[in-house]
Parts: structure tokens; C-alpha cells; sequence
């Protein structure tokens, strides 16, 4: 794709405005960092070009700050670019799952519920469910009525899904899916989670 040319334009009918307008679900997915990081770039593109943006964290701790907070939710207050509106819902840690599971369970299915009522009546522009393979892979909330919800949403409502072990159904939908993959990690050498970067 030199210069953002595609290498195949298909004979689908639409235009190139059409084609190129075109509402997108991205999977951020793999084993290695930055998942939600880039995710959240997305999210800074989208505030740049004035759109609503809602943020939904599926399975981090609410008490659990994350450096892209802060720096988003001054940005939605600054009345320069789009509304961030931030959501958490969940509990402990997305790579383990806690004893507190019902309760996580169910905070998965709330917020998930409330996405669904969102893209119905088109609250957000762009939305970053942050961590949300988690609750499709734990069974928590069913991958075909998320590919079902996504392909059937009104508008132009962009849509980017961060989290390890993204089930199949939901990449085979996905428009732009990328993997990350662990190459090298200070972790693997004994060093802790560092500000600045994990947070």
C-alpha cells in the first residue's frame, strides 16, 4: 500500500468517498505490548477530527489508573476536539482470571450491554473496547452476537477491540486486524512495570 493506495480496488458498487468512508471494526490483538496503546492512538486521531469517542475498559480494575486516561479525558474537557466519555468496568487484571469471576462476569455483560445501546443510537463516533476479547474468550459474552451487533450498527460509528486470544469469528470480521507479537520485554529479564511505560 504505497502512499495509502490499495493494492486492489474491488467491483463492490461503491465509490471511492463510499469506499473510503466505510465504518471500521479493528482487532488489536497477540501476545505483545501495546494492544491498547495503539488502540488509544486511534482514539487521538479521533478527538483530532472532533468526533465523540467512548472508551470502555472491559477488565481492568477501576482503581487501576492508565496514563491515556488522564491525557484523554483532558483533551474531551478542552472543547478544541471530540467528547471523551470513559468507561471501567471490570475487575483485577486482564491476563488472570480472579476469584471475584461472577462479579466481573457481570460487569462484562453490563458494559457490553450498555456498547450495544450506544451504537443503536449512535452515542460515539469512535469506540475503543479496551480488553474486551477477554469476556468473548472467557465465554462471558458471546462472539457471534458481538459480530452480529457490530455488523448490523447504524452510521458511521468506528470500532477498535484490544485484548489476547481475539476469537476467530470476531478477526474473520474485523476489517484491519493486527497482532502483536512479543518479541523481546524487560519483564522477561526480571524488571518490573515501569511508569511512563506499562502506565
Amino acid at each position: 500500500m504505497p502512499k495509502g493506495q490499495p493494492s486492489v480496488v474491488p467491483d463492490d458498487g461503491l465509490t471511492t468517498r463510499q469506499r473510503r468512508n466505510r465504518p471500521l471494526v479493528a482487532v488489536h490483538t497477540g501476545a505483545g505490548k501495546g494492544k491498547s496503546t495503539a488502540a488509544f492512538g486511534l482514539a487521538l486521531r479521533a478527538w483530532n477530527q472532533g468526533w465523540p469517542i467512548g472508551v470502555f475498559q472491559f477488565v481492568k480494575s477501576a482503581k487501576w489508573k492508565v496514563g491515556e486516561e488522564q491525557a484523554l479525558r483532558t483533551l474531551g474537557a478542552s472543547g478544541e476536539g471530540g467528547a471523551v466519555t470513559w468507561h471501567k468496568m471490570g475487575e483485577g487484571w486482564s491476563w488472570i482470571q480472579r476469584d471475584a469471576e461472577l462479579e466481573s462476569e457481570e460487569a462484562a455483560r453490563e458494559g457490553w450491554e450498555q456498547v450495544k445501546r450506544d451504537l443503536a443510537a449512535e452515542t460515539y463516533r469512535m469506540y475503543v473496547l479496551d480488553e474486551f476479547t477477554y469476556p468473548m474468550h472467557w465465554g462471558w459474552v458471546d462472539t457471534d452476537e458481538v459480530v452480529s451487533v457490530l455488523r448490523g450498527r447504524p452510521g458511521v460509528q468506528h470500532v477498535v477491540i484490544t485484548g489476547r486470544n481475539a476469537p476467530q469469528g470476531l478477526l474473520d470480521a474485523a476489517d484491519l486486524v493486527t497482532e502483536m507479537t512479543k518479541v523481546k520485554h524487560p519483564m522477561d529479564a526480571g524488571q518490573k512495570g515501569q511508569r511512563g511505560i506499562e502506565w
